[in-house]
């Protein structure tokens, strides 16, 4: 570990990562070290139809109470983002009340993902997703506020020139370099200098790829038609495409990663994500010291 670079960022953990509900989780955000948290609030307890103003008012106190700040809301609506024309405009409307309820508890970041950026430029999903973040991106703008697209679908520097079809900046980026690793191969210090412009959050996450893949296969796309049982059960026997690991156990170089952040100056937060393991808390809480070691 080199003692030139010194990481100052805040360390942010995703409350739900620890599998035991938000309020639970926000008390083990704080004991492992944290200093802000992500929370998914798409359904359950944290969907904004279930949560009036004195509602949102008392979390808001509670986890100032807490001595924690929101880093960001994790906004995902899941299916094929939005690539499917026909159903945009109601998750448009759910994910600007998701926005509404972010800006509410202290946050201006929603992440979320779009779907896989397709090459072709000219066809309907391409237009339908352009069409939609244009939309949620003028509506983010007008709260000072941002949609960040969490990277991995698709290469950094294709993601970029989708980005740069936009007329704001309201539509941005939630940089996680274990998806890169994992689906595209893509080097995310790399990744860090080409969507500089554009990252608002971050995720610290590790991750190996096993062998290459098909990112429709683990995202999804529209139209696109997954492998039957019967080519998964093939695909299973002979091991696994990618995997997540405990931080400094895969294939992120973090000393680049945090180096590339610190190059573009980026003042946001580190936000821990760990979406398997037997251990979330241990886990977690190794990984809060891993990054401390940079300070």
């Amino acid at each position: 570990m080199s003692t030139m670079l010194q990481v100052t960022n805040k360390i942010g953990v995703i409350v739900d990562s620890f599998g035991i509900g938000v309020r639970e989780g926000l008390h083990k955000a704080k004991e492992v070290g944290a200093e802000g948290v992500q929370i998914y609030a798409v359904s359950g307890e944290m969907d904004p139809q279930r949560l009036n103003a004195q509602a949102r008012r008392e979390l808001r106190s509670y986890i100032d109470g807490l001595g924690l700040e929101i880093s960001a809301l994790c906004g995902d609506l899941g299916g094929h983002g939005f690539q499917d024309r026909t159903v945009n405009p109601d998750k448009i409307e759910q994910s600007k009340r998701i926005l509404d309820l972010a800006v509410e508890l202290g946050t201006n970041i929603v992440t979320t993902h779009i779907g896989i950026v397709p090459d072709d430029r000219n066809g309907a999903i391409y237009e339908a997703m352009q069409q939609a973040c244009e939309e949620l991106g003028q509506y983010a703008k007008s709260l000072n506020a941002y949609f960040a697209i969490e990277t991995g679908p698709e290469p950094a520097a294709h993601l970029k020139s989708f980005l740069d079809t936009l007329s704001t900046n309201g539509v941005s980026v939630n940089f996680d370099p274990a998806n890169m690793v994992m689906v595209t191969g893509d080097d995310p210090a790399q990744g860090v200098l080409t969507l500089k412009d554009y990252i608002v959050h971050t995720h610290v996450k590790d991750g190996r790829r096993l062998r290459a893949v098909d990112p429709r296969q683990v995202y999804g796309f529209l139209g696109y038609e997954k492998m039957s049982h019967e080519q998964i059960a093939v695909m299973a026997s002979s091991g696994a495409d990618f995997e997540e690991v405990p931080l400094g156990d895969g294939q992120v170089d973090f000393e680049a990663y945090f180096t590339a952040l610190n190059t573009i100056g980026y003042k946001g937060y580190l936000t821990i994500e760990r979406e398997v393991g037997a251990q979330p808390e241990l886990d977690i809480k190794r990984a809060v010291e891993f990054i401390k070691n940079y300070r």
